[in-house]
């Protein structure tokens, strides 16, 4: 089992409400300045490597030399020859999966009927929701990820224990009820009407509330009835705040699946669209097998992609065309797909990344595989303004990696002749030791 972590103490005095201690963090500092696949990457990532993050009160102050400022109110720590990066963000996992990751053999509806249906079924315990909830946070904040996007169960309670957890551990969130009202055993199943007042609920209890985001969530359109999919779209049009997540075109028998259901739509994404489920704020996992009208309706809407790529090859799925797609103006962010994904480590998730990317003729750089699994996830949450970049006024979640945490990373970062050298090989070869601190809202988590 990974070590856990626990949150260190506050420090310093109150003052008319303000905490005034501080906490500076110095070595390899990673900078975004724009989109790595717009341009470029090297107009728009830089590693400072001299680098110094100031952070006070759960945000940043300042960075650079600016940052650099002594006092008994600051503790300094130094992570000379370390990374330090936004915390990663994964921005689609499914945590009531968690205890079924790495199952054997299964393509994607044989995977939902042998093991995800039955777990889920499970949290219909909320005490069992709760545990799951909170072994699922623990683990990904052991692997440098600070925030999530996640599906829940049908159940509502399911979604108040993730939101729940995650506020215990001041971790920015998304998070929905997975609505399904056919196609799924009789415990899974919901109705239309259902869906909607639950989603509505959730929606106005938790959405804005501290660090906490709703995104209305049908599971995917084979398991939704065309009334189910018009309530949730009516919501959305109700409350067009709130993010909406689903799953697209993910495997060419799913996509056959979809257009024997729905005879009448022009593709996959318009059993969505035709319904008012697509839009700016939606995210649409996987999205492997596009057409190039659901291309160019992505784009014109803004709609965001996200990428799954262990899960894409764990239960073969296909290869996401990441340079096609991100290069051509879609938001795109970067999931681990917990438990189809085969890793809760968004480091193992850009490994998987890359050698996706390679298979389709590309070699991504390590400047574009952070920027996917922090900024640009951020942006596909529409969070930007708050998590993904180490930038004064924004939130501090933050990972350091050690880029040396094995002796087989180290000796490679021996023969590095430039940062990027160095940084890579964590990539690629990376695991929760290469996590050597996190913080979460300006708070540190300890290993104990």
């Amino acid at each position: 089992m990974a070590a856990q972590f626990r949150f260190a103490p506050a420090r310093g005095q109150r003052h008319n409400g303000t905490m005034t201690h501080r906490h500076l963090l110095t070595g390899h500092v990673l900078h975004f300045a724009g989109d790595p696949f717009a341009g470029p990457w090297q107009d728009a990532v830089q590693i400072d490597t001299d680098g110094a993050v100031l952070i006070a009160d759960g945000r940043i102050v300042a960075t650079g030399a600016a940052a650099r400022v002594t006092g008994d109110d600051i503790t300094h720590h130094d992570h000379s020859g370390r990374l330090i990066c936004p915390g990663f963000i994964d921005a689609h996992a499914h945590y009531p999966q968690t205890a079924i990751i790495a199952s054997w053999g299964k393509r994607l509806i044989d995977w939902l009927n042998t093991y995800t249906f039955p777990e889920e079924m499970r949290l219909a315990d909320p005490a069992y929701a709760r545990k799951t909830a909170d072994t699922y946070l623990d683990l990904v904040l052991d692997h440098g990820t600070t925030s999530v996007a996640s599906y829940c169960t049908i159940h509502p309670h399911s979604v108040t224990a993730l939101f729940e957890a995650a506020e215990t551990r001041g971790m920015a969130i998304v998070a929905g009820k997975t609505c399904m009202d056919r196609n799924a055993p009789d415990g899974l199943r919901d109705t239309a009407q259902s869906a909607y007042d639950d989603s509505k609920a959730l929606l106005d209890h938790w959405h804005g509330t501290g660090r906490a985001r709703y995104a209305i969530t049908p599971r995917f359109s084979p398991t939704s009835t065309p009334d189910q999919l018009a309530a949730l779209g009516a919501l959305w049009s109700e409350r067009p705040d709130a993010l909406m997540q689903t799953h697209l075109s993910e495997q060419i028998d799913e996509i056959d699946w979809v257009r024997g259901l729905f005879p009448q739509a022009r593709d996959y994404l318009d059993t969505y669209e035709q319904f008012g489920l697509l839009g700016a704020r939606g995210l649409y996992g996987h999205a492997i097998h596009l057409t190039p009208r659901e291309i160019d309706r992505l784009r014109d809407t803004g709609g965001a992609l996200v990428h799954c790529p262990t899960s894409n090859t764990f239960i073969g799925s296909g290869l996401f065309d990441l340079m096609g797609l991100a290069g051509g103006g879609i938001p795109v962010g970067l999931a681990t797909d917990t438990g189809g994904g085969s890793s809760f480590s968004m480091l193992r998730t850009m490994a998987a990344a890359y050698e996706i990317a390679q298979l389709r003729g590309v070699a991504v750089h390590a400047a574009q595989l952070l920027w996917l699994a922090t900024a640009g996830s951020a942006r596909a949450l529409h969070r930007q303004d708050h998590i993904g970049t180490l930038a004064p006024g924004m939130d501090a979640d933050i990972c350091v990696l050690d880029l040396a945490s094995t002796p087989a990373i180290a000796q490679r970062v021996d023969q590095a002749r430039t940062i990027w050298d160095a940084v890579f090989p964590t990539l690629m070869m990376g695991d929760d030791r290469a996590v050597a601190d996190v913080w979460v809202a300006g708070r540190q988590r300890m290993r104990p």
